[in-house]
């Protein structure tokens, strides 16, 4: 099954919960994969330097060091939810991408970040609320608004 025959879907990790409609995540703008921002402050990304400086993308009042001599990392998304365009030839580039891309500490959700990182779109976290942002980033969710809960137990690497 290709699923050629749909113009959007929506990929939803086995430890996620929806307690609200959406369906508005088909609405969203056509070329693009959306998803979720992860958030850099958990331990698991200690081997990262944003780590060591904390930096993370739900904290904006963090900027990247300029004695980092580099840019600071493109948006990367979690990849329990996001929302994409079936396509055989996205499908077959993927593929071989894969077969000559080494393997990195977070498998499909750093091979997903790179080979879409052009263009992937945030949407907010309500789509894709990480338990973890709770306690690290309060205030950054209304819990009122939120639709989807990802349970994902703490990664160690």
């Amino acid at each position: 099954m290709q699923f050629e025959e749909y113009s959007k879907m929506i990929y939803l990790d086995a430890g996620i919960q929806v307690y609200d409609n959406i369906d508005d995540l088909f609405d969203m703008e056509d070329g693009y994969l959306h998803g979720v921002l992860s958030c850099f402050c958990e331990k698991i990304w200690s081997y990262l330097p944003l780590y060591s400086i904390g930096w993370c993308q739900y904290r904006p009042e963090v900027t990247w060091p300029a004695e980092m001599e580099s840019l600071p990392p493109p948006p990367y998304f979690n990849a329990g939810m996001f929302v994409f365009e079936p396509n055989p030839l996205t499908y077959e580039s993927l593929l071989h991408t894969l077969q000559i891309t080494p393997p990195t500490p977070f498998a499909e959700q750093d091979f997903l970040n790179m080979f879409f990182a052009k263009v992937f779109k945030p949407v907010p976290p309500v789509y894709n609320l990480i338990l973890s942002v709770l306690w690290r980033h309060p205030g950054s969710v209304n819990l009122e608004t939120v639709k989807v809960v990802h349970y994902c137990p703490p990664k160690t690497i």
